[in-house]
């Protein structure tokens, strides 16, 4: 498990715009936190998904991703997943959405948020290898680099413990996070560099890589291949595809949730 780091301070610019969360997969995330009342969201980036009705603190590396956060929005601290600044068991449940593979090894930064949560552990994921078949075509140059950047299904069940499930969650037509599967009725989103800049696997593809897949796809859709093969899409409202949430249960001992860590705390823990 493991790959290269995106640069976030440059890559991560346009995330508060094109990555939002999408209520549909929200529903599923918040629903699998279970009932704990406070959250640590670890790789939090600008803020998707994190659950307004409890007390959160995220944690983010890049100070602007962090920057982009919205308005009331839960604290965030600099720090990293592989070394997290708390003690074991310090809340009630954990989250991290579409960024462990970004984690150096991915298993270190799961270790981790395995232990400083006593509850429910909630990864939200890709499994690439179910990704629509013509993006399997069109960006093959690119997920090749990307595969091995993203730990197996099983890999981060095994290294979380304990009582884990996986969830698959379809993805909607008209989703409103803008990761590559999202428009896979809409590929013309793809040939919107805004789009592509907040997306990772283009910052890691070689000189001229991207270019050359960008045009790729955009003459199957000019010639109207695209559409001959895979148009078909086009009038279906989800795609059971990549996306999947990894749930590690633990038992929550009698007591309140905890919060202790390196600093000051930035926001009072519920009574």
């Amino acid at each position: 498990m493991g790959g290269s780091r995106v640069d976030y301070e440059q890559h991560g610019r346009t995330y508060g715009r094109h990555r939002r969360s999408d209520p549909r997969i929200a529903s599923r995330i918040h629903a699998a936190l279970g009932d704990a009342r406070t959250v640590l969201n670890v790789g939090a980036g600008t803020g998707s998904y994190e659950p307004r009705d409890r007390w959160v603190l995220a944690v983010e590396p890049s100070a602007t991703m962090r920057a982009q956060r919205p308005e009331g929005s839960a604290p965030a601290l600099a720090g990293r997943a592989e070394a997290l600044p708390f003690d074991d068991d310090s809340f009630g449940a954990g989250m991290a959405c579409t960024t462990i593979h970004h984690w150096q090894p991915p298993a270190a930064g799961l270790t981790e948020l395995r232990r400083v949560v006593r509850g429910p552990v909630v990864i939200f994921t890709f499994d690439l290898d179910h990704l629509p078949p013509w993006q399997q075509v069109f960006l093959h140059e690119g997920l090749l680099v990307e595969r091995p950047r993203f730990p197996a299904i099983a890999e981060v069940a095994a290294v979380l413990g304990g009582r884990t499930r996986v969830e698959e969650i379809p993805t909607p037509g008209d989703c409103a996070d803008g990761f590559v599967e999202a428009f896979w009725r809409r590929p013309e989103a793809l040939l919107d560099a805004a789009v592509r800049a907040s997306q990772s696997m283009w910052a890691v593809l070689g000189p001229g890589e991207e270019a050359r897949l960008v045009e790729r796809l955009a003459d199957a859709l000019k010639s109207g291949a695209w559409d001959a093969e895979h148009g078909h899409l086009r009038r279906q409202s989800t795609f059971e595809g990549s996306l999947r949430l990894v749930i590690s249960e633990a038992p929550a001992p009698a007591g309140t949730d905890r919060l202790s860590f390196a600093g000051p705390p930035p926001h009072r823990v519920p009574e």
